[in-house]
């Protein structure tokens, strides 16, 4: 069983810093690309940053020079530091990522998500 599991989220006030983490665990060949997504209350989810197996970045306009993406590989984490937090950044942070795996004999990539993670910056 495939598991997406975050960790580092919390209540920071507004210039602070966090640190989410992500760890992928159970059977599968690889991971493509990974994310962070948020969904703030009354509002739909969006994408926060992302990164590909080849290590390519991308940010949502409103984090950029804030947050930073990155991966282990060996680890099979991904992680989100997230630098000069305002209150606006209050949100679920949900890992998100593909997979890889072996199904009824063939290789097909798959579409995962973690249980998100609550990050509160005060003002």
């Amino acid at each position: 069983q495939v598991q997406l599991v975050e960790s580092g989220g919390g209540l920071v006030q507004a210039g602070g810093s966090l640190r989410l983490s992500c760890a992928a665990s159970g059977s599968f060949v690889s991971i493509k690309s990974m994310g962070w997504y948020r969904q703030a209350p009354g509002k739909q989810r969006e994408l926060v940053a992302a990164i590909t197996d080849g290590g390519s970045t991308n940010y949502a306009d409103s984090v950029k020079g804030r947050f930073t993406i990155s991966r282990d590989n060996a680890k099979n984490t991904l992680y989100l530091q997230m630098n000069s937090l305002k209150p606006e950044d209050t949100a679920v942070y949900y890992c998100e990522a593909d997979l890889t795996l072996w199904v009824v004999s063939r290789l097909n990539v798959y579409d995962y998500w973690g249980q998100g993670t609550q990050v509160t910056v005060s003002s």
